[in-house]
């Protein structure tokens, strides 16, 4: 097994990294789900990372995944590190677990050293679908819409390249330097690599207490002051957009409340509007109470996959996700996080990311949005554009 390690960046004030592994499940079919909640109970006591991809979805209900899979992630991943090292806002460096020794200290050197490297991508991305048949597949999941098949569906296309290197970890830290994302993370697995810019928190615990910040609404940022403040306006007041967004926090109430204590699911925010480097986002936050009994194999068969990467109904928008999709999502529209040794844990949405396989030297980068009634085919195509831009243009750079 290659190098197998995580780091976390919310750019604000904490950065998490986990490294050396000494125990650890991976499983690419059949049961995944109950075998990571088994060693994740195994190992309660300690820190755990890892990843679960979108199609386990296959394992919670009858469905399957039949698109081509241009990078092969397991289904899930999990380890436990003998290092975890944290660096809080003023950068002080603090070992939450293992020693700072000398196998330690070479590899955050090692590490380090890769956040300032010159990036020289030549990769070009090449559009699965071209506008005319995303747009296409846009109206006939509209036509499902009128039906009355589903309210909404989250719809991704996949931007891509062949024959293509890169240094994944120089290459992420350009990414995260372009969009200051707060879910941003890094994965090495067996020679298969994520860099993920997320502004999108999947599922935090903190306690007895669940947390979930679904994002839907998405606007570009402004050439000037002036401009974004009227585009983050705009975004509010979007009926469209908070159409979207109100679908899905509907739909995570209702998952929520399948595992939580009575009348503890709670709205906590509402169409918060949140401001990235690249673009305004319409996030809302739901909480829950839940019984210290309820295990996490029972609160993934609930929540996932998260409601804002599938659409509502939860089932029917997927199995059209299916039909009109053209690759297989794999670790997109899934998560990655860590557990801490007192059961608390935080995982992201992975979006606005590049997945990438070093031996195949594939690239992969889905964007979408979430497709409703109201939902303009042409509009949707743009927001996808806006969405791949940091992903491109850090693929293609001269940093």
């Amino acid at each position: 097994m290659k190098n197998i390690f995580t780091y976390f960046s919310n750019n604000f004030n904490q950065s998490i990294l986990a490294f050396d592994a000494i125990e650890m499940v991976v499983c690419e079919t059949s049961n995944c789900l109950e075998k990571a909640a088994v060693f994740l109970e195994k190992f309660k006591q300690d820190y755990r990372f890892g990843f679960l991809t979108y199609d386990l979805k296959n394992e919670i209900e009858n469905l399957s995944s039949l698109n081509p899979d241009r990078i092969g992630f397991p289904s899930v991943g999990f380890f436990v590190p003998r290092y975890v090292v944290e660096w809080d806002k003023d950068g002080k460096q603090t070992f939450l677990k293992g020693e700072e020794d000398e196998i330690a200290k070479q590899f955050i050197s090692n590490f380090l050293k890769q956040k300032e490297a010159q990036v020289h991508n030549k990769v070009v991305l090449i559009p699965g679908l071209s506008k005319k048949d995303y747009i296409s597949k846009i109206e006939k999941l509209q036509e499902e819409i009128q039906y009355g098949n589903i309210y909404e569906v989250t719809f991704c296309q996949e931007f891509y390249a062949e024959n293509s290197e890169i240094e994944p970890l120089s290459t992420y830290f350009a990414l995260n330097r372009a969009t200051k994302a707060s879910f941003s993370c890094f994965v090495e697995w067996d020679g298969k690599y994520l860099l993920s810019a997320s502004p999108e928190r999947f599922l935090k615990r903190e306690g007895n207490r669940l947390i979930t910040q679904p994002i839907k609404g998405t606007a570009k940022r402004g050439a000037t002051q002036e401009q974004d403040l009227q585009l983050k306006t705009e975004l509010l007041a979007s009926e469209k957009e908070r159409a979207e967004n109100v679908m899905i926090v509907d739909l995570v109430r209702n998952d929520l409340s399948r595992i939580a204590e009575r009348n503890s699911v709670h709205v906590d925010e509402l169409f918060g509007v949140y401001t990235f480097e690249t673009v305004h986002q319409l996030i809302s936050t739901v909480s829950a109470t839940i019984d210290e009994k309820v295990s996490i194999l029972e609160i993934l068969k609930a929540l996932f996959p998260m409601g804002s990467m599938t659409g509502a109904p939860k089932i029917s928008a997927m199995q059209l996700i299916e039909e009109h999709e053209t690759f297989k999502r794999g670790l997109y529209s899934g998560s990655v996080g860590y557990f801490k040794p007192n059961g608390d844990f935080d995982f992201n949405v992975i979006i606005r990311s590049i997945l990438y396989n070093e031996e195949s030297n594939s690239i992969s980068c889905p964007v979408g949005g979430a497709i409703t009634l109201k939902s303009t085919p042409e509009a949707e195509y743009e927001e996808c554009m806006i969405k791949v831009k940091a992903l491109k243009e850090v693929l293609f750079s001269n940093d």
